[in-house]
Order: structure tokens, then C-alpha cells, then sequence
């Protein structure tokens, strides 16, 4: 979805958010979506590694059992 806005429609999103948020304003909110990114890849992050701990464990008592 997002792949086909191009240039343009970029250039006219920012547009629109200026006129509706106002300069003062949009600095707030770039910075609050970029925490909330960042803290949803951290967290997806989390998962995955969690995920992979149970197959980590489960790995190492199959290698000791063979010894």
C-alpha cells in the first residue's frame, strides 16, 4: 500500500499534516511515532528471541544426551 505513494504523494501528505498540525506541532509528533516504532521493534524483538530460547534449550539437551 504504502509503495506506490512515490514522491508527490509524500511531498503531499507532509503538506496536509503542516496545515492541519502546524509547525509547532509536528515535531512533537514525529518524535512520538518514531518512540512508538522503536518500542514496537524492540518488543518484536523480544518475542523472536523468546522464541528461539525454547529451541536453544531443547538443542542443548539433545546434544548432551548423545554424549
Amino acid at each position: 500500500m504504502l509503495q506506490n505513494i512515490g514522491i508527490p504523494g509524500l511531498i503531499l501528505v507532509l503538506v496536509i499534516a503542516l496545515i492541519i498540525f502546524g509547525p509547532s506541532k509536528l515535531p512533537e509528533i514525529g518524535r512520538a511515532f518514531g518512540s512508538t516504532i522503536k518500542e514496537f521493534k524492540k518488543s518484536t524483538r523480544d518475542l523472536m528471541s523468546d522464541d528461539d530460547e525454547p529451541t536453544k534449550d531443547k538443542e542443548e539437551t539433545q546434544l548432551k544426551q548423545v554424549k
